[in-house]
């Protein structure tokens, strides 16, 4: 039912969107995509991927997972295919808590190692958005970029306010807030030495760096010749929006969000559009080593059963 309300919700704003977009117009854009630029930008989020599973090892050391790189590798890829390819009520994150749970390690533990992840590479990309508005400022107009500098700056912030959390006592008296105070635990005793915690920021700023770089290679193979600083400040709050899992792996948010931001300061919306397309299809392209590792995993399975 879950999903059938996303295809719903992402149906609908395709179909706003081409209230406004000339169809026909958009695949002849996508058409004359220049493959050159297309395989640069394939080769960006590969190792947007890779170094973000990078990261995730990194942290589940921490946690005193002792797994080689090659296992966080395949099992980041695989969730990233859970997420583009498959409208399954498994995402990619509950595929590698469970491969983690496969190898011995605690639900528990292996939960929050991936959910540490995710927070840090959204605390990465929020500080990536601040530094590029502020170093950039007046790309976009005052208040657009006034707004992404507070958004920005009060994510940072709220971070910074979890690893205080634990010494607020009455916290743990109550179920919902117990929550924060356990994390907070936890975040104090994985970075006890601050100097991890902001290696591991720098490594998910480089991560969504190189996203960055990949769409702006897809907007060079349609002749979109905007500055690359404008894709440092207009990309993360699409990100952003793309948290909240009302559609289909980000589909109709992703491109809604892209073209309203982009026409900011680009008046050609059939060619922003097709940007987000583009790299929509890129996204499944990139995911599909994860159904490589996924399938020989389960025929490697299956043949030690039987």
């Amino acid at each position: 039912m879950k999903n059938i309300l996303k295809l719903l919700i992402t149906a609908a704003i395709f179909y706003y969107l081409f209230l406004y977009i000339d169809f026909y117009a958009l695949v002849a854009v996508l058409a004359k995509s220049h493959g050159g630029d297309i395989l640069v930008a394939l080769i960006l989020q590969l190792g947007s991927t890779y170094l973000a599973a990078y990261r995730w090892r990194a942290i589940s050391k921490l946690l005193v997972f002792n797994e080689p790189l090659s296992f966080y590798v395949k099992s980041y890829f695989k969730g990233s295919f859970f997420n583009q390819v498959l409208p399954s009520s498994i995402g990619g994150d509950a595929v590698r808590v469970l491969d983690l749970t496969a190898r011995g390690y605690e639900k528990k533990e292996a939960f929050y190692g991936v959910f540490v992840d995710r927070v840090v590479g959204l605390v990465g990309l929020l500080v990536l958005n601040l530094l590029s508005t502020i170093f950039f400022f007046g790309t976009f107009e005052a208040n657009f970029s006034y707004l992404i500098i507070f958004i920005s700056f009060s994510g940072i912030v709220g971070f910074s306010l979890l690893f205080f959390l634990n010494k607020i006592a009455f916290l743990q008296n109550y179920k919902f807030l117990n929550l924060f105070h356990r994390l907070a635990n936890r975040l104090n005793t994985l970075y006890a030495d601050k100097k991890v915690l902001f290696k591991h920021i720098a490594i998910s700023v480089a991560v969504h760096l190189l996203t960055v770089m990949a769409i702006y290679a897809i907007a060079l193979s349609i002749d979109v010749n905007l500055s690359f600083q404008i894709f440092l400040i207009a990309i993360p709050p699409v990100f952003l929006l793309m948290i909240v899992p009302l559609s289909l792996a980000g589909w109709g948010i992703r491109e809604g969000a892209m073209v309203g931001i982009l026409m900011l300061v680009y008046e050609d919306k059939t060619k922003i559009l097709a940007i987000s397309i583009l790299y929509g299809i890129l996204l499944i392209i990139s995911a599909l080593p994860g159904a490589y590792f996924w399938i020989n995993g389960v025929t490697k399975k299956t043949k030690i059963i039987g």
